[in-house]
């Protein structure tokens, strides 16, 4: 059964990238004559940086599960960030989707789901704030040169106000567990109801687990700063990757004014990330015209740079992430036996800890009882206890 259950999914992904191709074969057909027209040297760069982007995304996602306390090699999490691109596309969800293979094929590991959620979390937002980074830049480069436009200001603020919730989420989990555990409640009705409806037992008291983790996982976090520090070096590389991908499809196509290139740059990637469409296709290459334009580049350039750009990083992740996806615990089925053990403790701990919770929200204190060490999720694959919080 589990075998022909993976031969379902890789069959499934094979015809979600046949209707992707079919869907947009002439826009591929049009990147490949577009790219005809540029320099050959630096578009091959431009390929090589972007491939040493998702390299270091790798070793990013890896620093942020050592942040909590687990252990994951960036040969293990390379196929998670091309995964993670792939099922986003597919399933335009705010990145739920991507977050969802995560934390998954974390928990075929062994790892808890409230830690794997954390470390997609402290993920995205090390993302997030390498690029933030490089976009203060470039918007004093604006300021001092053409101007900063009001809506490209307010996109910005849009992306550090995203940036603000993830952190608000974990610091809450830490500080304020009592007032996340109000917030997630009504969520676990919700989810409860619906269950109901199509005639299925109600949830075991996942919110308190869920808190319980991220609690622990902030305040792991919080006293080893050093995986999160790197974590967040490793995203601001690959930003810079990206970004110089950028500036040698524009250097390609005639575009040397490293102001049009670092805002153009990060002009596609604002658009990219508050766009409807999957991965911003068409937003983006607009809003590069545009901003082209604004420096005195040519829209012809501009529409070059632009598709070309998009096409490197849209379709080459997209393409490999189809077959890396399938290198992914979830898709391959394992760990499902490994888990079944820990499952039962999470859960018996869970329903202990939910009363405990529940009695103190009532007493009006906001601390979450210490997990003790029978009650652990689970170990560490090579056998080592977990670390204390205090650690």
């Amino acid at each position: 059964m589990k075998f022909s259950i993976r031969n379902l999914l890789v069959g499934l992904v094979l015809i979600i990238v046949l209707a992707v191709v079919f869907l947009r074969g002439d826009q591929l057909a049009e990147l490949v004559e577009t790219m005809q027209r540029g320099s050959t040297i630096p578009l091959v760069a431009a390929i090589l940086t972007q491939l040493c982007k998702y390299v270091s995304q790798s070793f990013a996602y890896s620093s942020c599960f050592r942040a909590v306390g687990e252990h994951m090699a960036p040969r293990a999490t390379l196929p998670l960030v091309f995964g993670t691109f792939f099922m986003n596309t597919i399933a335009p969800s705010l990145n739920l989707a991507g977050t969802t293979l995560v934390v998954d094929d974390a928990r075929r590991r062994g790892i808890s789901p409230g830690k794997a959620t954390s470390a997609a979390l402290l993920m995205q937002i090390t993302i997030d704030g390498a690029f933030c980074t490089i976009m203060i830049l470039a918007f004093l480069i604006l300021l001092v040169t053409v101007g900063l436009s009001p809506v490209w200001f307010l996109l910005g603020m849009v992306v550090m106000l995203l940036v603000g919730c993830m952190i608000g989420v974990l610091v809450l989990g830490r500080k304020r567990p009592a007032l996340m555990l109000k917030i997630l409640r009504p969520i676990e009705r919700l989810v409860n109801r619906v269950r109901g409806v199509f005639k299925k037992p109600p949830l075991k008291p996942w919110v308190e687990n869920i808190a319980s983790t991220f609690s622990e996982a902030a305040g792991l976090i919080g006293h080893s700063p050093k995986p999160t520090l790197k974590a967040y070096g490793c995203s601001l590389i690959a930003s810079t990757c990206e970004l110089s991908c950028f500036a040698l499809v524009g250097v390609s196509f005639g575009v040397t004014s490293p102001e049009a290139l670092i805002c153009g740059y990060v002009v596609a990637t604002l658009f990219a990330m508050i766009s409807i469409t999957p991965q911003g296709v068409g937003v983006v290459e607009a809003a590069v015209v545009v901003a082209f334009t604004m420096f005195g580049e040519t829209a012809a350039a501009g529409t070059a740079i632009g598709l070309v750009y998009r096409g490197i990083v849209f379709w080459m992740p997209f393409l490999i992430g189809a077959i890396l996806i399938q290198r992914t615990k979830t898709f391959q089925g394992e760990g499902k036996k490994a888990m079944e053990g820990t499952e039962k403790n999470r859960l018996e701990g869970a329903d202990k800890m939910a009363k405990e919770i529940d009695a103190m929200v009532q007493a009006g204190t906001g601390a979450i009882p210490p997990v003790s060490e029978h009650e652990q999720p689970h170990k560490r694959r090579n056998g080592a206890d977990r670390p204390s919080r205090g650690r």
